[in-house]
C-alpha cells in the first residue's frame, strides 16, 4: 500500500510517499481503506516545529507515518471490533496513520458515516469538528451575544462560526476579501484582518463584543483585549502560550465525545452547517497540499484522496 511516511523533522517539503506492507488489525482495532484524509496545520508543525513530535510520545521515532483525519471503508476487523463490519462507511482519526491506503484504527475512534456526507467532507471532521466544538465549550456563546471569530473561512473557524450562529450569537469573523460572499451566505459578517482590526471590529459592534475564538494567532486576542473582552471568553487554537499570560483559554478537541462529533456530522449531512472543501489532491501530492494549506487564505479544508 501507499503510505505518507515523515523519514525526517525539518520540512513537510520532505514528506514521501512509500510502499509499505498492508497492516493486520489487532485486538480491539479495524482496517479501514482510506478514501480521503483531511491535512490540518498540526501536522506540518510536528514536522517543522523542534519539540512538537516529543508531546505525542517519548518513545516515538522516525521513520512515521503522518496525518490523524481520515474517512473509508472498513476492510477487515480485529477481536472485540466485532461491532464494524466490512463494507461500512466510516469517519475518524488516528495520529501518524491517516495518510495511507490503509490505516489500523481502534475500533472506538471511528463513527459512522452519515449517507449525506461525502467522504472528502468526514475525512476531514476529526480534528477540526472536535476543536470547533471545544471553543463553543469554552467561549459559551449565547443568543443575543455578537462573538468575533479570525479566519472566519478556515476550516475551524467557518465550523466554530456557524455553531456561534446556531447558539443565536451575531458573528463577526474575519477573512480576505475573497470569502466575504461565502461568510455573509452563512449569517457572518465579514471584517478584514491585519492592522486596526480592533477598529475595524469596534465599527461593526459600537455595543462591544462579547466573545473571541482565535484561529488565527496573537493579533486576535491582542484586539479582543483591546476591545475589552473578559479573557475567560477568549479561546485561541493558535496561540495557547499567549492564552495562559492573558488568563484566556487554549481549548483543544482532546476532551470532545463521539456522541458531540457524530451530532456536528449529521448537521453537516443534513445541510444545516457547512463544511467546505478548498482543494482535493491524491495522495502523490503530498508536498502540494500542504505548500496550498500553508499558504492560508483557505476556504475550508485540505484534502488527500487515495482514488
Amino acid at each position: 500500500m501507499r503510505a505518507v511516511r515523515i523519514e525526517r523533522l525539518g520540512s513537510v517539503a520532505d514528506l514521501v510517499v512509500r510502499e509499505l506492507p498492508r497492516p493486520e488489525p489487532g485486538p480491539g482495532e479495524v482496517r479501514v481503506r482510506v478514501l480521503a484524509a483531511g491535512l490540518n496545520p498540526v501536522d506540518w508543525k510536528i514536522v517543522e516545529r523542534p519539540g512538537s513530535l516529543e508531546h505525542y510520545g517519548p518513545g516515538l521515532a522516525l521513520p512515521l507515518g503522518n496525518g490523524n483525519d481520515l474517512a473509508g471503508i472498513v476492510d477487515a476487523v480485529g477481536p472485540g471490533a466485532e461491532r464494524w463490519q466490512p463494507g461500512d462507511e466510516v469517519f475518524g482519526g488516528r495520529r501518524f496513520h491517516a495518510q495511507a491506503d490503509f490505516a489500523i484504527v481502534p475500533a472506538d475512534r471511528l463513527l459512522s458515516k452519515p449517507a449525506g456526507l461525502t467522504f472528502e467532507q468526514a475525512g476531514s471532521l476529526d480534528i477540526a469538528g472536535r476543536t470547533a466544538v471545544a471553543t463553543m465549550r469554552a467561549v459559551r456563546p449565547r443568543a443575543g451575544e455578537t462573538v468575533f471569530v479570525s479566519a472566519a473561512a478556515g476550516g475551524v473557524g467557518m465550523l466554530s462560526a456557524q455553531l456561534a450562529r446556531r447558539a443565536g450569537a451575531r458573528v463577526i469573523g474575519s477573512a480576505g476579501e475573497a470569502n466575504d460572499e461565502a461568510l455573509r451566505e452563512l449569517g457572518i459578517e465579514p471584517v478584514r484582518y491585519g492592522p486596526g482590526l480592533a477598529d475595524r471590529v469596534r465599527a461593526l459592534a459600537p455595543s462591544g463584543v462579547d466573545a473571541v475564538i482565535d484561529t488565527h494567532g496573537r493579533e486576535t486576542m491582542e484586539a479582543a483585549i483591546e476591545l475589552g473582552v473578559d479573557p475567560d471568553r477568549i479561546d485561541t487554537i493558535a496561540d495557547k502560550a499567549f492564552a495562559e499570560k492573558i488568563g484566556a483559554h487554549g481549548a483543544g478537541g482532546e476532551t470532545i465525545g463521539a456522541l458531540e462529533i457524530a451530532e456536528l456530522a449529521e448537521l453537516i449531512a443534513a445541510g444545516e452547517v457547512r463544511l467546505e472543501i478548498d482543494a482535493v489532491y491524491p495522495i502523490e501530492r503530498v508536498v502540494e497540499a500542504y505548500a496550498h494549506l500553508k499558504a492560508g487564505h483557505l476556504r475550508g479544508k485540505v484534502v488527500l484522496v487515495t482514488e
